[in-house]
């Protein structure tokens, strides 16, 4: 189902279906496609997912970090009104829900982590130099899945556009360092908030062992892993990823 965004004050924004909110949060070059199937699935399963565009390119850049975004996220559940949530982020997205969760664990349902990052991620780092390649590009953006099929044409574009934009590409690495820098380790064991992994076998920005290390340091975490199936799990198995999901979610009487 093609979705787009409303624009309400400073934020736009997908709302759709009804009962507990799931706040979805993108990651760094991701948008709304990337989670259609999640979208489309559980709005008609008894949830309301919503789904805010995070600021990672219209922000000033003294804010272009996670804690702001963190912060962008808490005052959109208080704009919206909403008392608790269940937050589900993918990379960036999983990062800017843990800080939230650290800040706000009051306002936390539940917390969905799929390729988060918040411990470690191999991103495109030193590479960036060679922004201008198309065929490089192209061959990092389909490094991020297991089937490089799933890295379209139009993914491709869009991966190069940004970098090859000269601000966003500043921000990109603000953000990345930004990343290193609110390393949550020292957090996790504090955090009681459930928490559920989905992570693919094959991810190699956060790979298996950052799951597992998520897993042992978070309290009340469970961890689920993906066959045949890289960074974005919710793209290249939306299936799979929403049948663990409903089941955690179910499981955890969420």
């Amino acid at each position: 189902m093609k979705q787009s965004l409303k624009k309400e004050g400073k934020y736009s924004y997908l709302e759709v279906g009804e009962g507990t909110p799931i706040v979805i949060l993108h990651g760094l070059m991701g948008g709304l496609s990337n989670f259609d199937g999640v979208i489309d699935y559980f709005s008609q399963n008894g949830y309301k997912v919503v789904f805010p565009e995070l600021p990672i390119y219209s922000s000033n850049i003294l804010k272009t970090n996670v804690k702001a975004f963190a912060k962008f996220v808490k005052d959109f559940i208080d704009f919206k009104g909403y008392e608790k949530v269940i937050l589900l982020g993918n990379s960036l997205g999983g990062h800017i829900g843990l800080y939230h969760t650290k800040i706000n664990p009051d306002k936390m349902a539940g917390l969905i982590l799929t390729g988060s990052s918040g411990l470690y991620e191999s991103a495109m780092g030193d590479s960036y130099p060679r922004r201008g390649d198309y065929e490089f590009i192209k061959k990092k953006a389909q490094d991020v899945f297991y089937d490089p099929e799933v890295a379209t044409k139009e993914i491709v574009d869009d991966v190069y556009a940004t970098v090859n934009d000269r601000m966003k590409l500043i921000k990109t690495l603000t953000i990345a360092k930004s990343a290193i820098r609110h390393n949550m380790a020292k957090d996790l064991p504090t955090m009681h908030v459930p928490t559920c992994l989905i992570w693919g076998k094959n991810d190699t920005v956060t790979p298996p062992n950052v799951a597992e290390e998520f897993n042992d340091l978070l309290p009340k975490s469970d961890l689920y892993w993906i066959e045949k199936c890289g960074h974005a799990a919710m793209m290249e198995h939306p299936d799979e990823f929403n049948k663990i999901m409903h089941e955690w979610l179910k499981k955890s009487n969420i």
